[in-house]
């Protein structure tokens, strides 16, 4: 690693000494810069990566709310604005229990890079609470909605900060913050993306990650002369990135045959019918075991670590960090896997990462192969500014184009500053950071 970045490393393992998910993050990220900073010494002498690894604004706040029995209830909520070198901040707002700072740092800075790569006017973003939604009655997730946004409303906006979905936040939520902000400002703007067709969503927003993550890998398959075609797929989670990276690997040609949530896993020998997972997880709202009930060629295995286990062609991790660590990445290995692409953010563990590549596997990092999602959700704010609604097969024409100039920067920036033209890592790390770098230069110390 670059002594700059070591530096600035040890900086943050001191201050932050209980961040774990936020400095797996920096420590990916900084040790795949060292080519970059090398070439680039002015970076120290204005301490730009001080200023990048540090959010610019941190807000957090109590969340009060009234429970279906009368009682009240208290959440934290949080907003980690942490970079507007681009563009306004952008990021989703993540609901569910393990929620904390540590979580919403690595993912805000992930989504710098992210969403630099979509070659987008947008900076990064991202926060939540520790809300959650699971069990909950529409009026009890309103009343937080509301309580949460009452609070969010004045550090957001159009042209400042528009948040997105994530975890735990999807239409339901999306559309009762959307009428809080609303109600509280008097404007019909598009300060938040995800949200309903009938109020300014966008068509193929639902399908954008899982349809971009396969358009990102089959830009890098063909770049290695392989392809989805007659490919055996597995993949994990089976939420809405999931659901539609498995229906879009279908369309190509491939064999998907396991597909997970967290409570367990299932393999289907004939190949995943998309129907019936469709079934189960949207209209349903059920679990993946229901699957293996209605067909008879699946099975289901309670523990869902297992799923690596699955011999396949191409992996592609779609639920959540972390959930493909060494014992996954062996496995994949020793089941003859040529592939990786992260559907979610940082889904693989730095020794599993370092040891699918020390071996040889394509591996497309989440922060370019999972940038659909934004990359759609930025095309909304320009529909909404425009005020104007485009397609589907136009907004999936766009999405395609961005997969392919997110995949082509990537590439060129491995060939350049990489020693293997095919550390998609490295090259996805450098390409984002130099975008931002170079304008965070161009505005000075701010």
């Amino acid at each position: 690693m670059n002594d700059y970045a070591s530096r600035v490393l040890e900086g943050l393992k001191a201050r932050n000494p209980h961040e774990a998910e936020f400095l797996q993050a920096a420590t990916e990220m900084l040790c795949s810069l060292t080519p970059a900073l090398d070439r680039h010494p002015e970076f120290e002498q204005v301490s730009l990566l001080e200023r990048f690894v540090e959010p610019e604004r941190i807000i957090a706040f109590r969340v009060p709310w009234i429970d279906d029995c009368g009682k009240t209830r208290v959440n934290r909520g949080y907003r980690v604005q942490y970079s507007s070198a681009i563009g306004p901040y952008k990021g989703g707002l993540r609901l569910h229990p393990s929620v904390n700072l540590s979580i919403l740092k690595f993912l805000g800075l992930e989504q710098i890079l992210k969403n630099s790569l979509t070659g987008l006017p947008i900076g990064g973003g991202k926060g939540g609470s520790d809300f959650d939604p699971k069990g909950k009655s529409d009026r009890e997730v309103m009343a937080f909605c509301q309580s949460f946004m009452t609070e969010l409303y004045r550090h957001v906006g159009a042209d400042v900060d528009v948040p997105a979905g994530d975890i735990g936040t999807g239409a339901r939520e999306i559309g009762y913050l959307y009428g809080q902000y609303k109600r509280i400002t008097g404007r019909y703007e598009g300060v938040l993306t995800g949200k309903g067709l009938q109020y300014g969503g966008s068509l193929a927003r639902k399908e954008a990650t899982g349809y971009g993550l396969c358009y990102f890998m089959q830009n890098m398959l063909a770049a290695n002369k392989r392809k989805f075609s007659g490919a055996t797929v597995i993949i994990s989670g089976s939420g809405n990135v999931a659901i539609y990276a498995c229906e879009k690997a279908l369309s190509l040609g491939a064999k998907v045959v396991a597909m997970s949530d967290s409570s367990g896993y299932i393999h289907d020998r004939n190949g995943i019918q998309l129907d019936v997972i469709k079934l189960i997880k949207e209209v349903e709202r059920g679990r993946i075991h229901e699957y293996a009930r209605r067909v008879p060629s699946a099975c289901f295995n309670d523990n869902r670590s297992l799923i690596w286990r699955t011999p396949c062609d191409i992996a592609l991790p779609c639920a959540t960090q972390n959930e493909l660590d060494l014992d996954g990445a062996i496995a994949l290995v020793q089941g003859g896997c040529y592939a990786v692409g992260e559907g979610a953010n940082m889904p693989t563990t730095l020794e599993a990462t370092e040891y699918l590549m020390e071996k040889g596997v394509l591996f497309a990092p989440g922060k370019a192969a999972n940038a659909g999602g934004v990359a759609t959700s930025a095309l909304e704010m320009t529909q909404n500014s425009m005020h104007l609604s485009w397609t589907f097969d136009e907004v999936d024409a766009k999405l395609q184009m961005i997969m392919c100039d997110i995949f082509e920067k990537t590439s060129l920036a491995a060939a350049r500053y990489a020693e293997c033209a095919t550390n998609y890592v490295m090259g996805a790390n450098i390409a984002g950071f130099l975008k931002v770098a170079e304008a965070m230069m161009a505005q000075g110390i701010c």
